[in-house]
């Protein structure tokens, strides 16, 4: 029997033929989810002075070194209306948090250590200098780079940016990944369902995925198992970072993925990986155009998409590879020996009040059957020739954190 690809070495060789996609320049407004193409440096210092971190009394560290101290108040200095004079010994100034520390100034005390007299305040506690202020430049400084190429930008991120008085940021574009479903027997959600056919997910579960990642989903139909009509669907896909195709890559009498695209000019990398669910998954490509054969089973084709096509995304935005993240939980139940192809079981997902996590798989692990995948909360992975194993025993898991990967 023919050696199948290990899940590694399929997703190093398609992470390996991808480059990522060009830059283009999108105001900040809209740059939630998008990969920077370049660093970002600040355009100010902040806070561009010293500034109160609390509300008290701006004052010189010497004169309350013994204390109660007598101040005389000469002013106050809020954030955005700062006090112009400067401070001399035995003075005092009513501050604000985040209003400019007075001239002369070197730490606040806080009012709660204050008593108002008049014109003068009474200071109960000493503070040293620095105590309570802000450095100029704490966060940051004009001309420093505190966003880096290859970031993801996050609420954090876009907060950090605008901060530093950036409205405009370059990110990678959004890569286009054209999707392409095969088969009579599918149809479209919402349309009439013949005799014999079934509803097609698989699209929309990929596109959804794909948005999650940051690309841009081009959805170029379902291809009938008709040679030249699946070749003339094909040739849609100019513009294209990255074709998708969901069944037909096997080679049985109804799979013609992989034999119209080879007639179209197809170089193959390889096809079969020794995983459970996804071994019919095929990688090449079509002219300028990468291609991933995925499954027609909808739970194949999602497991492979997450092992596979979101490190493929990550790829083409300019992110560091990274394959699906991995944890580990203690085994619910007891399991028989793996075969030579790495497993990926629906299981179960529980967290124990000590916090550990207990994954429990499946007994029914049929690749058509989205039921057990959403409600799963992670993937239990063995890898081949994997021996029997015990409940109890730690097992490595894919969780399926909400947001995370769009799972």
């Amino acid at each position: 029997m023919k050696d199948l690809l290990p899940v590694a070495e399929a997703r190093e060789r398609i992470v390996g033929a991808l480059t990522p996609v060009a830059p283009e320049i999108v105001g900040i407004a809209v740059a939630w989810g998008r990969v920077l193409a370049e660093d970002v440096a600040a355009r100010l210092t902040h806070p561009p002075d010293a500034v109160s971190a609390m509300d008290g009394y701006a004052v010189r560290a010497a004169d309350v070194a013994a204390v109660p101290a007598r101040l005389r108040t000469i002013g106050r200095s809020a954030a955005g209306d700062a006090f112009d004079g400067e401070m001399v010994a035995g003075t005092a100034v009513r501050i604000f948090t985040g209003a400019a520390l007075p001239k002369g100034a070197d730490a606040v005390v806080i009012q709660e250590d204050t008593d108002a007299e008049g014109d003068a305040v009474i200071v109960r506690a000493s503070v040293v200098a620095g105590r309570h202020v802000r450095a100029a430049g704490l966060d940051f400084r004009a001309g420093d780079v505190a966003l880096a190429a290859g970031q993801f930008l996050g609420v954090r991120h876009i907060g950090l940016a605008a901060a530093m008085n950036v409205p405009w940021l370059r990110v990678r574009r959004r890569p286009r990944v054209a999707l392409l479903a095969t088969g009579d027997e599918i149809v479209r959600p919402g349309d009439p369902v013949g005799c014999h056919q079934i509803v097609s997910s698989n699209t929309m579960a990929m596109a959804a995925l794909l948005r999650s990642t940051g690309a841009e989903a081009i959805d170029l139909g379902i291809a009938p198992d008709d040679p030249d009509a699946l070749a003339a669907m094909v040739t849609e896909v100019g513009g294209a970072d990255l074709l998708i195709t969901m069944g037909g890559a096997s080679v049985g009498d109804h799979d013609l993925v992989q034999g119209v695209l080879k007639r179209l000019g197809l170089a193959l990398d390889f096809w079969q990986v020794a995983m459970r669910p996804g071994k019919p998954l095929m990688f090449g490509r079509l002219g300028a155009t990468p291609v991933i054969g995925l499954p027609g089973n909808p739970v194949s084709s999602l497991v492979c998409a997450l092992v596979f096509v979101v490190p493929a995304v990550r790829r083409l935005l300019g992110l560091a590879d990274a394959g699906p993240l991995t944890g580990l939980a203690l085994l619910g139940r007891d399991l028989p020996a793996n075969d030579r192809r790495q497993d990926y079981m629906r299981s179960e997902l529980a967290r124990a009040p000590d916090g550990r996590l207990t994954a429990t798989p499946f007994k029914v692990q049929d690749s058509s059957m989205l039921v057990p995948l959403t409600r799963a909360g992670c993937l239990v992975v063995r890898p081949p020739f994997a021996p029997a194993i015990t409940a109890g025993s730690t097992v490595s898991i894919i969780a399926f954190e909400p947001g995370a990967t769009g799972f």
